[in-house]
């Protein structure tokens, strides 16, 4: 799960460019993206590390580290007593990186569904699934992003409960389709023999499942707790089971 503290600037660990980009494409969850923009073959190529592979293609080395190191993720959270921060924190460590992790997930889902279909190990199914999940979280992220979150950063009110209460809901949902994608994924487990292509789809699928754990474990257990709470004391403090005390 997330720690819980005031955010630190970490820079982020270049990426080794001795490393074969095959090696780096399974290990670092969106590198695939960049590699495929930038006509580098991490599949049948994958054996080149990343330098040769940049340099036959006339790229510039320290630009794609660069570029590479920026798919590290701070998973350092503020504390609750800053909701704004931390709401703020949601916004760019989780909404925007589900944005970026499905659509390159859901592209290799199909390739591998479609060149493997004879592998009876194959994930049928999953790029389906992972299509479902995303119009789910881009629904769930919209209304949080419209309604909930503008309302909790200036300050919530009573009625902050009701639409909680829909997140909360919409969570369990979450979570049953990360049930199903472990389910169909052997735990994010590629078969023995799998191309690099299967090993990265998987790769980022765990940090997904991962990720959106952590999304919800902020929001449940940090974010919406703390508004709740705020509620509670105002009912208690006038009108409340404290009695009210304005006269």
């Amino acid at each position: 799960m997330n720690a819980i503290a005031t955010p630190q600037e970490i820079a982020a660990s270049p990426v080794d460019a001795s490393q074969s980009i095959g090696q780096i494409a399974v290990e670092l969850p969106g590198a695939t993206a960049v590699f495929r923009r930038l006509k580098l073959d991490f599949c049948c190529g994958g054996h080149l590390s990343l330098a040769v592979a940049v340099a036959e293609k006339g790229l510039d080395l320290q630009a794609v580290q660069a570029e590479l190191s920026q798919l590290q993720r701070n998973d350092t959270a503020p504390e609750a007593s800053d909701p704004i921060a931390l709401i703020d924190h949601i916004l760019t460590r989780y909404h925007a990186v589900h944005r970026e992790q499905l659509p390159e997930l859901i592209r290799m889902a199909h390739r591998v569904e479609t060149v493997h279909r004879a592998n009876p190990e194959v994930p049928a199914g999953l790029a389906e699934l992972l299509e479902f999940m995303q119009a789910d979280l881009l629904s769930h992220m919209q209304k949080e992003e419209g309604i909930l979150f503008p309302m909790l950063k200036s300050g919530g009110n009573p009625f902050v409960t009701q639409p909680i209460s829909v997140m909360r809901s919409e969570h369990v949902s979450h979570l049953g389709v990360i049930e199903r994608l472990n389910a169909l994924t052997n735990n994010a487990t590629p078969p023995a023999g799998a191309c690099n292509t299967w090993r990265a789809l998987f790769t980022g699928i765990g940090q997904l499942i991962e990720d959106l754990m952590n999304h919800i474990h902020l929001e449940n257990n940090v974010l919406f707790p703390y508004y709740e709470a705020k509620v509670r004391q105002s009912a208690g403090g006038c009108g409340g089971s404290g009695g009210c005390q304005c006269s």
